[in-house]
């Protein structure tokens, strides 16, 4: 997912997915110190958004265009259960998502 990895050391994209019209991923960031102060969930989506959104601008020749929508949802996975529930999700996500209202 753009480099996040390399961006922001304490950052691993343990899965994802890049649907039509939306990304599902887990994201864990590493819990030792780092620097301070040290970016938020918000600021690495927002780095992604802003990376990716470029470009694809450069790429289409459509500077300025807005592809992402401007929140995000999350969710804190707590313990092995919710992981594993997260991961199913994601799985399942691709093979329900022409059953969804919002297939295209």
């Amino acid at each position: 997912m753009f480099a996040l990895e390399e961006r922001y050391d304490f950052v691993t994209i343990d899965k994802f997915i890049i649907m039509t019209n939306h990304i599902h991923a887990i994201i864990i960031l590493d819990g030792s110190a780092g620097a301070s102060p040290r970016p938020t969930l918000s600021d690495i989506i927002c780095a992604y958004k802003s990376l990716t959104t470029q470009s694809c601008n450069i790429i289409t020749k459509c500077i300025g265009r807005q592809i992402f929508q401007n929140s995000f949802y999350d969710r804190v996975i707590t313990n092995e259960e919710g992981y594993f529930e997260v991961c199913q999700y994601i799985d399942e996500n691709v093979r329900k998502w022409q059953n969804d209202e919002y297939y295209k």
